[in-house]
């Protein structure tokens, strides 16, 4: 398993998450307060930013392909946590969660989800190195997850059924009130978690499940671990301001779901094919950009038939 990363280019990295999101929590969202639209927006572009300008620094100091591989993963991670914002939104209203907690809960969540995803990627490239047959798996795993979505019916969600919260439930004493935005509060003379840490464990669970299909996607687009972990996270961390912009908006691009089942399709293909056929990260960088394109100008100018 390669790496171009330097320890200097890593500590970079760090640095530049650990900054915003200690500017993101410490300074700009110290008081719990509902997130405005024109707020997110800003977020949304400070991320999407920061994504460009880190992928300017591996093209400069990486050569074309590698600039290509982050841009690829990147994108590729951006499409497919676009379902995450959908869950993140009937979670949070499920639970009746106050506008100005949303961002503390998903703040959180994001925090473990970066933490999560850092450890699937490296028991995942530990892998690929030892037994590099796993790939082909990944392979097809992504093909079988592409029919899968094109499929199932777009049931809506329970979270009351996640396995995750009735556990939790189960082994936490729990109070039977929001107590403000605290995550835990002294009730009947103990100290209880509140619904809002339980939020945050579920949040975290649905997205642990979004990554089984995420991070085998991005090692199809490349096996470096420097390109795979940074370009995943940098997606990840917009998701919160996204969700915040865009819930709404989100919800026109109707056809959404066959670009990304139709990427997943290609990647799954491409990693099978690997031994006879290349694909150049051009070509596949065109593809899913182009599928994304196709999908968002369909859903808005063709309006799908009511069933």
């Amino acid at each position: 398993m390669t790496s171009v990363g330097s320890p200097l280019v890593w500590g970079l990295f760090a640095l530049i998450v650990v900054a915003a999101l200690a500017l993101d929590l410490g300074v700009f969202h110290r008081d719990v307060r509902p997130v405005r639209t024109r707020e997110a927006a800003i977020w949304v572009a400070v991320w999407f930013t920061l994504g460009l300008a880190f992928n300017g620094f591996v093209f400069a100091r990486y050569g074309v392909p590698k600039g290509m591989e982050f841009l690829q993963g990147w994108l590729l991670e951006l499409a497919l946590s676009t379902d995450n914002v959908f869950v993140f939104l009937v979670i949070l209203s499920y639970f009746r969660v106050a506008p100005e907690n949303q961002h503390k809960v998903l703040f959180w969540g994001i925090i473990g989800a970066v933490i999560s995803r850092g450890a699937f990627i490296g028991i995942g490239a530990a892998a690929i190195n030892r037994f590099h047959w796993i790939l082909y798996l990944l392979g097809a795993f992504l093909v079988f997850t592409a029919i899968k979505l094109l499929v199932q019916d777009d049931k809506q969600m329970d979270p009351s059924r996640n396995p995750v919260l009735r556990l939790f439930r189960r082994l936490v004493p729990v109070t039977p009130e929001y107590v403000g935005a605290h995550f835990f509060a002294r009730h009947e003379g103990r100290m209880k978690a509140t619904p809002l840490l339980a939020v945050v464990v579920v949040v975290e669970a649905v997205d642990i499940m979004f990554a089984v299909d995420s991070i085998p996607a991005i090692f199809g687009v490349t096996t470096d671990v420097f390109i795979v972990l940074t370009s995943n996270i940098f997606a990840v961390l917009g998701l919160r301001s996204l969700y915040f912009l865009v819930a709404g908006l989100t919800q026109k691009i109707v056809y959404l779901k066959y670009a990304i089942a139709a990427i997943l399709a290609f990647i799954g293909v491409k990693i099978i094919a690997q031994p006879v056929l290349h694909v150049p990260v051009v070509v596949s960088l065109g593809v899913i950009v182009g599928l994304l394109a196709i999908a968002t100008t369909a859903s808005l100018l063709v309006k799908p038939k009511a069933s």
